[in-house]
């Protein structure tokens, strides 16, 4: 190739080749046996040139390459690289990547479980652990010269996406910020946000994935691909599939049709018959049965996504009763020795506890369950399996989906409609994207697969719109919160930690939502100009004579609502009167006519129905009317006062649901007052003919010069326009208030109540504000409380144990119905007095206008954890503890593993004189942590 250069060309060629090979990234990509794609090239070259980075890619597309080149570039500059991730699992995986790569010396890791090596030049950590450094003004910060932060687009998490934000504004300038994240649609917004708080930073959007993705559909015995390329001379366009198409068509048709009825009865046998034919092979495949068809096909290993840890479980219990083998005798003695040697530390009693033989045997057959609810070993030691090829099938729920390195051939959605903690929803295209993205193995598969199981009601084309679709935005979750107030005033003061919030990615967006808002506002403004001039009188000033004929129209307006609001008041309060037994005149309505009282109904109020309290505008009574129909009246079938005409006597016989009974005592009621004519209701005066107001407000219009303009209604018809745009304007303008400064306006509601708790005074921070900066959680303000107060003095490691899980757990499905099982003595009256203490700051929140609605403030504690962590922090057994707990061992550890971490806290920022919380707090962390809890993720 070379030869055919002229001697320029290779000269010009060969000094390109040299400047490439005198960079950090020549070394660097010799590392890998592949070659670097364009983008992670693009982003290593704008990182050596000293810029940041934002790289947004696909899952699996390679983009943590970035990330690792930042690490190498610290090490060969003699500086430091923090490399944050959003979950411990994922660090504690990141670890054991650099460590293989580096040295154990070179590589540490912090989590809120771990620490390894922690002075390290690369440490790997939570970002939540960054924040607190640089809060707490680390030493460890020192020489730090490079931040990577994968998953970053988690800063949209609603509960701890904040962290992401808190860390990017509070970095030291001289930090290089790489910033790593799924593809999103406003990668180049996040962009310019990070421009103008980090300075320059190059935006590497990559839509491109190395290994292709077919979508599929999974119904019967066939599975269907979901797009066919079709060539209509425009170099070819993906339509859905017709066969899906006819599919759904099928399933939408009604199983008989009416017209096909004979005599009452229902389509004949064989058309039924007939149906089915056309039904057999649309079905929804059971769990083992798409195993076995991804096997056969040579689809596996793939990953069943199933919203559900109950279905997941299930699901490997239905493919071993099965009989699904997916391992040889080989397989299942390599998986045998990885299990025990990885659960050599678990005694031999809670194995039993944990399911640990129900588990290793569908391990040993190639199938896995992966879930939040399973203990932390048991899912870490799934992930190596299945990287490792010896678990071929995972029915994992969408944590897996979070960054953990398990790539697959193939990935099965059960269902397009997960629950969200408050209803089912459909999954939007970003969770669809993400949970695709896994399938695909980079230098291991030619294609990966997605395939979507046939459901009865399946739209294909919404499933294409999903798989179609890469609209992800990427939407700020960022909240001032109490710990953050202080730390922020105790470093920077009011003024500047103000300041500080409204760079925040969150101010970022609000502030561009508001620049289409005020164009808008611009365009009134002209409108309104033009209006003014249309409604323009020669004879005066026509505004002033609009805003009279306004004021009177709404001075009208406001009688006949309090004349109609009387009249049904009036109608409310006769219809109380009424008794069993009164004959009565419904005026209006589908029952309009004679009528006789069979229950006078409800009383106006508040009413406990089966649905709770329920609110009722007035009585609604029961009746028979001269029709034989018994039906309910509401109050806007009597839009007057009703009389009783008469009354009659109801036997004790009548049945209402009995046609004769009615027709019985409907022909006594025709009999006994048919011939009695209803009293006509007299309209009363009118309330405007005898207001002041009105009759002040007519005179002036006519006194007005303009009342006498010949062109007074064309006039008025523009004056109408204009006060309808002004109307529309101010609320625009509201609109713009409410989203100019909003992080600084909640941050200034903050600063007040914590002023008034002595928290803080003007730029700085009190004793109990200092206390606070070192409470990190949702509670955080709660637990300051709690310590001032001395509400934990004197408690037990266990007790204290108890009273701490109440500020950190939260139950997956609130059960207000049941009071949860909390320790006696001691504990049980320090966890009323945490109750009481939340109480009091719920309702100074509640005066500062702090809404927890919009995510601010402190929710209610929850005891329903207390009991399990008290009777673990005693020293029982596991299964004693699982029984009493009602819940997974994943959840059990998960839960512990956070009573830890927040006991440390309050180990830390408990008083020292003469207290023995700090002491406590430090028994009870080694109470708890203990057996299962205590086994560690770092090998």
């Amino acid at each position: 190739m070379t030869e055919d250069l002229s001697p320029a060309e290779r000269y010009a060629a060969s000094r390109i080749r040299a400047a490439e090979e005198a960079t950090a990234l020549a070394p660097f990509r010799a590392m890998y046996e592949f070659d670097l794609d364009p983008f992670q090239i693009e982003a290593c070259q704008a990182l050596e040139a000293g810029k940041g980075v934002l790289v947004a890619a696909p899952t699996g597309s390679g983009k943590t390459i970035v990330g690792e080149f930042a690490v190498h570039l610290a090490l060969t500059q003699g500086g430091k690289c923090f490399y944050t991730t959003p979950i411990k699992a994922l660090s504690n995986q990141k670890y054991q990547d650099l460590v293989k790569r580096y040295g154990a010396d070179k590589v540490g890791l912090l989590t809120g479980d771990n620490s390894v090596n922690a002075d390290a030049p690369v440490v790997v950590m939570t970002t939540e652990v960054l924040r607190n450094m640089l809060y707490a003004g680390s030493q460890s910060l020192l020489g730090l010269a490079y931040v990577v932060m994968d998953e970053v687009h988690y800063l949209s998490d609603r509960f701890r996406g904040a962290v992401w934000e808190e860390v990017i504004i509070h970095l030291p300038e001289s930090v290089t910020l790489v910033s790593l994240s799924a593809t999103v649609s406003n990668a180049e917004e996040f962009g310019d946000w990070l421009d103008t708080v980090r300075g320059d930073t190059a935006v590497i959007v990559s839509e491109h994935r190395p290994v292709p993705l077919w979508q599929h559909v999974l119904a019967g015995r066939k599975m269907y691909d979901l797009f066919e390329e079709s060539d209509d001379g425009r170099g070819g366009r993906r339509e859905v599939n017709p066969d899906l198409l006819r599919m759904a068509r099928m399933e939408n048709q009604k199983t008989y049709n009416p017209r096909d009825r004979r005599k009452g009865k229902m389509v004949r046998e064989a058309d039924r018959e007939r149906e089915r034919r056309s039904r057999t092979r649309i079905w929804t495949p059971s769990r083992a049965e798409v195993i076995e068809r991804l096997d056969s096909a040579g689809l596996l290993p793939a990953i069943t996504f199933i919203f559900s840890r109950a279905g997941c479980e299930a699901a490997v219990q239905q493919c071993l009763y099965a009989g699904l083998r997916l391992n040889d005798e080989d397989a299942r003695q390599r998986v045998r020795e990885i299990v025990e040697e990885r659960t050599a530390a678990i005694p031999g009693e809670d194995l039993h506890v944990l399911g640990y033989y129900e588990w290793l045997e569908g391990l040993e057959r190639g199938i896995a369950a992966h879930h939040a609810g399973m203990l932390p070993t048991f899912k870490e030691v799934v992930e190596e399996l299945f990287v490792r090829g010896l678990v071929k099938a995972v029915f994992a729920t969408e944590t897996l989906a979070l960054g953990i390195n398990m790539p697959a051939r193939s990935v099965v959605l059960e269902k397009l409609v997960k629950w969200n903690g408050e209803q089912h929803a459909d999954i939007t295209p970003g969770e669809y994207t993400q949970l695709t993205g896994r399938a695909g193995r980079r230098g291991i598969d030619v294609e990966g697969h997605a395939a979507v199981l046939w459901q009865r009601g399946m739209d294909p084309g919404a499933l294409a719109g999903l798989a179609g679709t890469r609209t992800y935005p990427l939407r700020s979750s960022f909240k001032p919160s109490y710990n953050m107030a202080v730390n922020l005033v105790q470093q920077f003061g009011r003024h500047r930690s103000r300041e500080l919030l409204e760079t925040s990615f969150a101010q970022f967006q609000a502030d561009k939502s508001v620049v289409g808002i005020s164009k808008q506002v611009q365009r009134n403004e002209e409108g309104l100009e033009g209006y003014e001039q249309g409604m323009t009188c020669h004879l005066g000033d026509f505004a002033q004579y609009a805003a009279l004929r306004r004021e009177l129209k709404d001075r009208e307006t406001d009688l006949a609502k309090q004349g109609a609001a009387q009249r049904r008041a009036a109608a409310a309060g006769s219809l109380e009167k009424l008794k069993i037994g009164d004959v009565i005149h419904v005026p209006t309505g589908k029952f309009a006519g004679l009528a006789l009282v069979l229950d006078p109904g409800v009383p106006a109020g508040r009413t406990n129905g089966h649905r709770g309290f329920e609110q009722h505008d007035g009585p609604r009574p029961l009746v028979l009317t001269a029709e034989r129909q018994v039906k309910r009246l509401a109050g806007i079938d009597f839009p007057v006062p009703v009389e009783a005409l008469d009354r009659m006597r109801i036997p004790k016989s009548f049945n209402p649901r009995s046609p004769q009974s009615r027709r019985d005592l409907a022909s006594q009621l025709r009999s006994k007052a048919g011939h009695i004519a209803p009293e006509r209701h007299r309209k009363g005066r009118a309330e405007a003919a005898d207001d002041r107001e009105i009759a002040r407000l007519r005179a002036a219009l006519r006194a007005h010069p303009c009342h006498g303009c010949d062109e007074r209604e064309d006039h008025a018809r523009w004056a109408e326009r204009y006060y309808r745009l002004q109307r529309d304007t101010r609320q625009l303008e509201q609109r713009i208030e409410g989203r100019t400064n909003t992080i600084a306006r909640t941050f200034d509601r903050i600063y007040a109540l914590l002023t008034e708790l002595d928290y803080l005074r003007g730029d700085e921070a009190t004793e109990h504000g200092k206390r606070l900066a070192r409470l990190y959680g949702e509670l955080d303000l709660l637990a300051s409380e709690c310590l001032r107060e001395g509400v934990w003095e004197g408690l037990g490691p266990a007790e204290l144990a108890a009273c701490v899980s109440a500020l950190v757990y939260e139950a997956r499905q609130s059960d207000d119905a049941v009071a949860p099982k909390v320790p006696g003595g001691a504990a049980k009256e320090a966890l009323g007095e945490m109750v009481r203490i939340w109480g009091r700051l719920d309702a100074l929140e509640e005066d500062h206008r702090i809404n927890q609605a919009e995510g601010v403030g402190q929710r209610e504690p929850d005891l329903g954890f207390a009991w399990a962590v008290h009777l673990w922090a005693s020293g029982r057994n596991l299964d004693e503890v699982l029984r009493e707990a009602e819940m997974p061992a994943g959840d059990f550890v998960r839960w512990c593993k956070q009573v830890i971490d927040v006991l440390g806290q309050v180990a830390a920022a408990a008083p020292r004189e003469d207290s023995t919380v700090a002491k406590n707090a430090r028994k009870a962390v080694d109470a708890v942590r203990r057996g299962v809890v205590a086994y560690s993720s770092v090998g």
